[in-house]
């Protein structure tokens, strides 16, 4: 980064930069916490050649915060896959049940907003699809940030709410689904996509208008046929910006299916029945007749339902982590 050429090819160096980045994250954590070790072990020898009860006392409180530091860092550690640093493509899609199932899936767009605004998230929203009568029917954002898509792939899969409906005149209980997708962000891969495989769809954009945003046909769909992988994009006032993103999120889907497939093959060599899929009912989120959060996949729970819906699930990620850290370390077994 200190060559005088360093910025000559912006998409080069920003790779550098986000590379630096989450490297940042691993070792300054660890570094600054040599340094407390070391000044909280002097401090205690002071103490104790002293007999300063007081300060011996005080150190006990250092001490569980440095217990912390440390979990954090080999929690860290956990994320040492090779897509685990990179951009995603994060999308909620709501599930049968209609405007229930789109409320649903707007609640959890604030929950995971939250969530990116706390923990220093650039998010930005590549497509939307509004429900009928309220609540959004689909929503697709690229993430950027430390670990976005090794952090965020805890999070896929079917999110399940049961409450009394806002919606219901009878107030009766309803249950809602909505899926959560997460798509790593690859840059540099060979993918061969026949254009004949493509349907490219032009349409306006939805949500808020002026500076023509939903006045032109800029907006793009493209079908890929033979997988029926649809990726749309409008978040540009350019349709060929749109293209090209919308290409990307293509190319990133139809790669990350590869992964799939042959992750899904290593799977049954080694007798592992699979985590993630659609379908799969990760999280329940009760508000009736009790309240109650849990993770299906970990049996965390949590009873601070609104601490939680908004935006405080890094506990439940923190948890899936090392489940999943220690299901990997059976099947290596």
């Amino acid at each position: 980064m200190s060559l005088p050429n360093f910025w000559d090819n912006p998409d080069s160096a920003k790779k550098v930069v986000t590379q630096l980045s989450a490297l940042k994250t691993i070792i300054d954590p660890a570094a600054a916490a040599i340094q407390k070790l070391s000044d909280t072990k002097e401090l205690f020898e002071i103490a104790l050649a002293e007999n300063d009860s007081r300060t011996l006392g005080s150190l006990e409180s250092d001490i569980l915060s440095l217990q912390k530091q440390l979990w954090q860092i080999e929690l860290t550690g956990t994320l040492s896959g090779p897509d685990d640093s990179k951009p995603c493509f994060f999308s909620i899609h709501a599930g049968a049940g209609g405007t229930e199932s789109c409320d649903w899936a707007s609640m959890l767009l604030r929950m995971y907003t939250r969530y990116f605004q706390d923990n220093g998230y650039k998010f930005e929203q590549m497509d939307i699809t509004p429900g009928e009568e309220a609540g959004i029917r689909s929503i697709t954002m690229r993430i950027e940030g430390p670990f976005a898509f090794g952090k965020l792939s805890c999070e896929a899969g079917v999110h399940r709410l049961v409450r009394i409906s806002p919606f219901d005149a009878n107030k009766r209980r309803h249950t809602s689904f909505c899926a959560v997708d997460v798509i790593p962000e690859y840059e540099d891969i060979e993918i061969e996509i026949n254009e004949a495989d493509l349907r490219v769809d032009t349409y306006r954009a939805s949500g808020p208008g002026g500076q023509n945003v939903n006045k032109v046909s800029s907006a793009i769909r493209i079908t890929h046929i033979p997988t029926g992988i649809v990726v749309q994009c409008q978040n540009d006032r350019s349709q060929h910006k749109n293209r090209a993103e919308a290409m990307r999120m293509l190319k990133s889907k139809l790669y990350m299916m590869q992964q799939q497939k042959r992750d899904a093959e290593l799977a049954k060599m080694y007798g592992d029945k699979g985590e993630i899929a659609w379908g799969y009912q990760i999280r329940s989120y009760v508000l009736q007749p009790y309240q109650m959060i849990k993770d299906h996949r970990t049996d965390f729970q949590s009873g601070n339902v609104q601490a939680v819906l908004d935006g405080d699930i890094e506990p439940f990620i923190e948890a899936y982590l090392r489940y999943r850290a220690e299901s990997k370390n059976k099947i290596e077994k």
